[in-house]
């Protein structure tokens, strides 16, 4: 933050923590003092900003692409362990509706084939496949009970966490908020503060402009009567070089 004696006057825009690829040389100072320079409204001011900008862009060699050169490149998925995510990943880069799950044939009960129906080595492979889907279906039935009676209280108590975290990053979101009205306010105050003297230093700069010029004109028009003179005295054979030698230095009153 660019300060004047202690006073805020403009911000400076440091480096990020988490972009390490930008450094402190590359730190930029907003040089804008937005509270009192009133030329950003001015339509005259916009239209030659916006022609200098895109006079800017076409003398320019980057192309748009070249803007990302400085950022670190994209990380690569990597889906060794768990293959099944990466199948899906790939699924949805294709463009491929998902897969639908057969829930008919998950809890349909399975019979041997009509060729195996005398086979007992069949039924019982058949009967045990059908246990371990009744079992399963035990298991899920339990799972819905205990749901019933022990997820809500489960549910109230996320929902209470959520509210105090919640309350917790709005507490924190408002905190970050006052602490930017501060410094805006601060930012206002001295440039508001500060705003008499830059426009007397710009009134006394103007004045200075004003009298170099003045100056400059006399001088010049002193110069073109010397050149005169000079003139007119070689044309009448008039040595001036000799006759200042003669000319006593004059006394300092």
């Amino acid at each position: 933050m660019a300060t004047n004696n202690g006073d805020v006057l403009m911000l400076e825009a440091a480096p990020e923590a988490a972009r390490p690829w930008a450094s402190a040389a590359n730190a930029e100072v907003i040089d804008a003092l937005p509270y009192i320079d009133d030329d950003y409204g001015n339509p005259l001011i916009k239209s030659e900003v916006d022609r200098l900008v895109e006079e800017e862009m076409r003398r320019s060699s980057k192309k748009p692409a070249d803007f990302l050169k400085d950022l670190p490149p994209l990380p690569k998925f990597d889906f060794e362990n768990c293959p099944v995510l990466g199948k899906e990943y790939e699924r949805v880069r294709a463009g491929k509706p998902p897969v639908r799950i057969d829930f008919e044939s998950r809890y349909k009960l399975e019979l041997p084939p009509a060729n195996k129906s005398n086979d007992a080595a069949a039924w019982k492979q058949y009967l045990q496949k059908n246990q371990r889907s009744l079992q399963q279906k035990m298991i899920e039935l339990e799972n819905l009970e205990l749901m019933s009676k022990l997820g809500p209280e489960l549910w109230r108590q996320n929902n209470h966490r959520l509210e105090v975290f919640l309350t917790r990053m709005q507490r924190l979101a408002q905190e970050q908020n006052e602490e930017i009205e501060k410094v805006n306010r601060e930012r206002k105050y001295h440039q508001q503060t500060t705003s008499y003297e830059l426009n007397a230093l710009s009134q006394e700069w103007r004045q200075l402009c004003v009298k170099n010029m003045e100056i400059q004109s006399a001088c010049a028009m002193l110069e073109t009567q010397m050149d005169s003179f000079k003139k007119e005295a070689a044309e009448r054979g008039w040595n001036l070089e000799e006759k200042l030698e003669n000319v006593e230095p004059l006394q300092m009153q």
